[in-house]
C-alpha cells in the first residue's frame, strides 16, 4: 500500500520506514509535489495532527497520515507541549529549544516529562487516531548524537540512556513514536 507520510523531516521518515518495514511504499509530501508548510494552527497535539492529514486528503486526495509530537514537562505546566517544534521561536532550532527548555528548568527539582505523539491516518477519507506516549525526565545537560529534538536530553523512566544516546533499533522499540505507529500498524494490517 502507498502513503504519503505528511513530513518533509528525513529523521522521522528514516524512522518510520525502520517501524513499517518494506510492507508500505511510504513517500514525502515533497515526493507527492506539496511544498506548504502545513499550518498546525491548534491548541492540542491531535487536532494538529489531524490538521495535517486533512490537509493532504483535501489537496492531494491520497491515502496518508500525519503526527504531531510534544514533549510535556510537568514543571512547566506541560510546556512545550505543542509548540514543542518552535518552543525558541519560529526557526525551529532544536539546539535552541533545548537550550531555553534547561533554561526554564533551572533550579527545578520535578524534571518529570512524556513525551506524546498522536498520528492521523486517512484511508479513502475515513480518519482514525492513534496515541503513543512515553514517560521519563529531562537530565541537565545534552548527552548523545543520535536522534533529533529533545533526545539528548530526555531520558525514559528506569533508564540511564538519553533517546540521543541510543540506536535507531534501541529508540524504536520503546519510543512514544514507535507505541503510536505500532497501533497505527496493527490496525494497517486489518485493513
Amino acid at each position: 500500500m502507498k502513503l504519503c507520510f505528511a513530513t518533509n523531516n528525513l529523521h522521522k521518515l528514516k524512522e518510520i520506514q525502520a517501524l513499517l518495514g518494506n510492507q508500505f511504499e511510504l513517500v514525502t509530501l515533497s515526493d507527492i509535489g506539496c511544498e506548504t508548510d502545513i499550518p498546525e494552527p491548534f491548541e492540542t497535539i491531535a487536532e494538529n495532527s489531524a490538521a495535517k492529514a486533512r490537509y493532504v486528503w483535501d489537496h492531494y486526495r491520497i491515502n496518508c497520515f500525519a503526527d504531531d509530537t510534544g514533549l510535556e514537562v510537568a514543571a512547566l505546566n506541560s510546556e512545550p507541549g505543542v509548540y514543542s517544534a518552535r518552543y525558541a521561536g519560529p526557526q525551529r532550532n532544536a539546539d535552541d529549544n533545548i537550550d531555553l527548555l534547561l533554561t526554564n528548568l533551572a533550579g527545578e527539582s520535578d524534571r518529570s516529562a512524556r513525551f506524546v505523539t498522536v498520528i492521523t491516518l486517512v484511508i479513502d477519507g475515513e480518519y482514525q487516531q492513534f496515541e503513543g506516549t512515553v514517560e521519563g525526565h529531562i537530565i541537565s545537560e545534552k548527552r548523545g548524537s543520535n536522534g533529533f529534538g529533545y533526545d539528548p536530553v530526555f531520558m525514559p523512566s528506569d533508564l540511564t540512556r538519553t533517546f540521543a544516546e541510543m540506536t535507531l533499533d534501541e529508540k524504536s522499540l520503546l519510543s512514544h513514536r514507535a507505541r503510536a505507529f505500532a497501533k497505527l500498524v496493527g490496525f494497517l494490517r486489518q485493513v
